[in-house]
């Protein structure tokens, strides 16, 4: 246990909703493993009160916090800065606010390059095809991590089409060496897949137990893998799916502890211990 005072520094999380998160458990034991003076506490911020309540944050001296759905994109014309990472991304998931002044950093996309190496040896490269389900927030921090890491063929598949291609075509400006392309629902065939295939879902899609229908993963190469960035269930459907045909796959319990790591040292300039976040996750997941 450690003692707030009126000398602890506040650290949070703001979305809507945000009761769900575990960003709390895995920084505050970070905080507690390195004994710092410091506290993490989630924010309920409905989208209609974002500019209030990053003014509030401000106001109150709050010295950095995370930001997940819905405002990963909606935060970025309340901020004073951009670092490279967000920039690139065109959202962002973590904030430093140092002498007032308020910069915009992107983890998301450092967790799930970190977490594909480290959990399914997977490093992107000039073959193989990846797959990305969504274009918000999350799929923007994914799809620039994965371009800067040398990733050479990128399909958008998203419930809007339109979204997909002003997403697709904005990364494409960015990113020229990676071919980023978007497909229709249903239409994604063996003729787009290699033996590199790596398919992200980087939507809520299966938070409830529900599939992604327009995935048959039937289709897809043995030699395939997958990425489920929901982590609650810990198996989700397409998980499912993927391992009883054989696919290996795992869940976003990994990107979610890398990018925490990430934010922590932002933060505070410390390196929270090595695993400790995974498996804090972990044990709150699997009890």
């Amino acid at each position: 246990m450690y003692t707030v005072s009126g000398k602890t520094k506040i650290l949070g999380i703001i979305g809507n909703p945000v009761g769900h998160s575990l960003s709390p458990a895995i920084q505050n034991a970070a905080i507690v493993a390195c004994e710092l003076d410091y506290i993490y506490v989630p924010f309920a911020v409905a989208p209609g009160c974002l500019g209030t309540a990053v003014a509030g944050l401000r106001a109150l001296g709050v010295c950095g916090f995370n930001v997940t759905i819905p405002h990963k994109t909606a935060i970025i014309d309340y901020l004073d800065e951009l670092d490279e990472s967000a920039a690139d991304a065109g959202a962002v998931n973590t904030v430093l606010v140092q002498d007032g002044i308020m910069t915009g950093f992107n983890t998301d996309g450092y967790g799930l390059v970190s977490s594909l190496a480290e959990e399914l040896s997977y490093v992107p490269g000039a073959t193989g095809t990846i797959v990305i389900i969504g274009a918000g927030g999350a799929a923007r921090g994914a799809v620039a991590a994965l371009c800067a890491a040398g990733a050479a063929r990128i399909i958008v598949v998203n419930r809007s089409f339109d979204n997909a291609l002003r997403f697709a075509e904005e990364m494409t400006i960015k990113y020229p060496k990676t071919s980023i392309s978007v497909s229709l629902q249903n239409q994604i065939g063996e003729s787009d897949l290699g033996s590199d295939s790596l398919l992200v879902n980087t939507t809520s899609i299966g938070m409830n137990g529900e599939s992604i229908s327009f995935i048959d993963l039937a289709k897809w190469p043995k030699s395939a893998k997958i990425y489920d960035m929901v982590y609650s269930p810990l198996e989700t459907s397409l998980l499912r799916e993927a391992l009883a045909l054989g696919i290996p796959a795992v869940n976003g319990l990994g990107m979610l502890a890398a990018q925490g790591e990430r934010a922590f040292n932002i933060w505070t300039g410390k390196t929270a211990p090595r695993g400790l976040m995974k498996r804090v996750l972990q044990s709150i997941c699997c009890t």
